[in-house]
């Protein structure tokens, strides 16, 4: 059961916050001083926050992929990893807004997006997961 779509929505989920993420930049600054996801190198405790929650947001993805004989537990995985991904989002956008001695105009890097693309596969997934439970509803009625 591995093989189905949402398996594939939630590991492009577990690659994108699990090793793009790192990859990318998140946002630069006009000295070129480049914020990326280091949790030694973060100042305050919000940069830490950060790279937590994109691990805990591939971890999610990853578990959720296995869990393909629990449908409903499966659904609320994805949905708490949406949450996650939607707090993720707004840690960045009050980072990015927030930004101490910031006179020049600061680069954005893609990484300010990945979360988003991670919330739209994950509607995705647990659209298909939704699908799959009520076909499973409906043979169980003619039985």
């Amino acid at each position: 059961m591995v093989q189905r779509i949402q398996s594939l929505y939630l590991l492009l989920v577990g690659i994108i916050a699990g090793g793009l993420t790192f990859v990318f930049n998140i946002w630069s600054t006009a000295n070129a001083k480049v914020f990326s996801l280091d949790l030694f190198a973060a100042n305050s405790i919000m940069e830490k926050i950060v790279p937590i929650l994109f691990i805990i947001s591939a971890l999610l993805a990853v578990v959720t992929i296995f869990m393909f004989k629990n449908r409903k537990l499966q659904f609320v995985l994805g949905r708490l990893n949406i949450l996650t991904n939607l707090f993720l989002l707004g840690v960045l956008v009050y980072l990015s807004l927030t930004l101490s001695g910031e006179t020049s105009v600061s680069e954005k890097g893609i990484g300010m997006f990945l979360p988003v693309i991670s919330i739209v596969l994950l509607v995705l997934a647990n659209k298909a997961i939704k699908k799959d439970e009520d076909l499973v509803k409906s043979v169980d009625r003619l039985r």
